[in-house]
């Protein structure tokens, strides 16, 4: 291995009390919650946890920096207080030391930004910015430069999952490393393209060679979701690298899915969206990318293909590049740009502290096929027009038995009083169903979570 590229399991071998301390963090908020962020930039992991969980207060000189990181004093106080009731569910149940060992225990670990193999890449998302990475596998992490994201629609066609076949090949023989999700569809296609070209050159090229395929996932590494994708999962696991920022035990969710895609977008030094249908995860990656100053190209798909419909979207409305070949899609890596400046696109949700994953900014506009096709494509599902909270609370509902209120609280994250106010307006929008003095999700009421 080369040693100007430290390894995540050379790095995290060191259980030191900023990485206890972060592992207990990664537990505690949800991904995108900007304040902890602050604090732990202010005040260094371990002390930023003592004041996150409540077993220590703000002394004023502490406010006053904790205001100067923010940049926003101005309801500080509010959103302090707001954010200690938020975090407090989940407080009484941290054991990073156990989540630590879990992942030893699977050969993996936790990075974190004070080791020598953070990838400085993850800086650009400044207070959006991951508190640490769990991680399975041995490869190295490579620079940005050097790897492509590839991602597209859970429902490819033989077009796509053709197309990413070809261009993902190419790419690995060059000796690229290519990152996805690991989900259905291109992102799986991408991932076995990947291992196949890896196979076949035979493992020749020192440390890049060794690191054909990164997936990111959006829950804990400790299970393989989605499950029909295990045996390809650990596959990127022995050949590279599985990276989270939750901890062992956290189930996937939409919310988590969308902040996902800011990780995988600032990894990487170019973007390819292969096949998108006109709302998807992958337009969600590809305003990540554009927010970060990352290159992105699209394929182009048949006009008449609603899993194309997506990538002509970005195509006609973002500043997206045409990719044709396997040459265009190594071209965008050619010049890997700056972001303008810091932290992904898409604002904080004031209420949450969390940071609303974007779209693209496109806005919808007429596209080929009958008037039919059209609405179809601009149909809304029920979750479509969920806040964060919202959303993180539909995410904590069961399917089937209904579990009580405060049971919520933890999942979701969120304070008693928001939580009780949010599932109120489910309740009245049909995605939440009261029995009794518990709750679970109403019949039909947003669905199975997507990767």
């Amino acid at each position: 291995m080369n040693p100007s590229h430290p390894t995540p399991t050379s790095a995290s071998a060191r259980p030191d009390g900023a990485r206890v301390a972060r592992a207990a963090l990664t537990r505690l908020v949800e991904p995108g919650d900007e304040l902890p962020a602050h604090a732990v930039a202010a005040f260094g992991p371990e002390r930023a946890l003592a004041l996150l969980t409540g077993r220590a207060a703000l002394h004023p000189a502490e406010r006053d920096l904790l205001a100067e990181h923010t940049g926003a004093p101005d309801g500080l106080a509010r959103r302090w207080s707001a954010g200690l009731q938020r975090w407090a569910p989940r407080a009484a149940h941290l054991d990073p030391e156990r989540d630590l060992v879990a992942l030893h225990r699977l050969g993996g670990g936790l990075l974190i930004p004070e080791d020598d193999a953070w990838p400085a890449a993850l800086e650009d998302l400044g207070e959006s910015a991951p508190l640490g990475l769990w991680f399975r596998g041995t490869g190295a992490l490579p620079a940005a430069g050097r790897t492509l994201a590839v991602v597209g629609s859970r429902e490819a066609t033989a077009y796509g999952r053709a197309v990413t076949r070809q261009f993902v090949g190419h790419a690995v023989r060059a000796g690229l490393c290519v990152v996805s999700g690991g989900a259905y569809g291109i992102d799986g296609a991408a991932h076995r393209a990947a291992l196949d070209a890896a196979q076949e050159r035979g493992g020749a090229g020192g440390a890049e060679a060794s690191a054909p395929t990164m997936a990111v996932l959006a829950g804990g590494l400790d299970r393989f979701y989605p499950a029909g994708h295990e045996e390809l999962l650990r596959d990127v696991m022995e050949a590279g690298l599985l990276l989270s920022e939750m901890p062992p035990g956290a189930s996937p969710t939409r919310h988590r899915f969308l902040q996902r895609n800011r990780l995988i977008a600032a990894l990487s030094g170019a973007v390819l969206v292969v096949e998108a249908r006109w709302r998807s995860g992958a337009q969600n990656t590809a305003g990540h990318a554009m927010g970060l100053g990352r290159e992105l190209g699209v394929v182009p798909g048949p006009v008449t293909a609603p899993s194309s419909a997506g990538c002509h979207r970005l195509l006609k409305e973002t500043p997206a590049r045409l990719v044709m070949d396997e040459d265009d899609a190594l071209a965008l890596l050619d010049g890997v740009r700056r972001p303008a400046g810091r932290g992904a696109p898409g604002g904080t949700a004031a209420d949450t502290g969390t940071s609303r994953a974007p779209e693209p900014s496109v806005a919808p506009t007429s596209a080929p096929g009958t008037r039919g096709e059209r609405r179809q494509r601009h149909a809304e599902r029920p979750t479509d027009a969920l806040t964060v909270e919202e959303l993180l609370v539909v995410d904590a509902l069961p399917l089937r038995s209904a579990v009580p209120v405060d049971r919520l609280t933890v999942t979701a994250g969120l304070a008693l009083p928001t939580v009780l106010a949010v599932l109120s307006r489910l309740q009245r929008a049909g995605l939440a169903e009261r029995v009794e003095d518990r709750w679970r999700r109403a019949p039909g009421g947003g669905g199975t979570v997507e990767g």
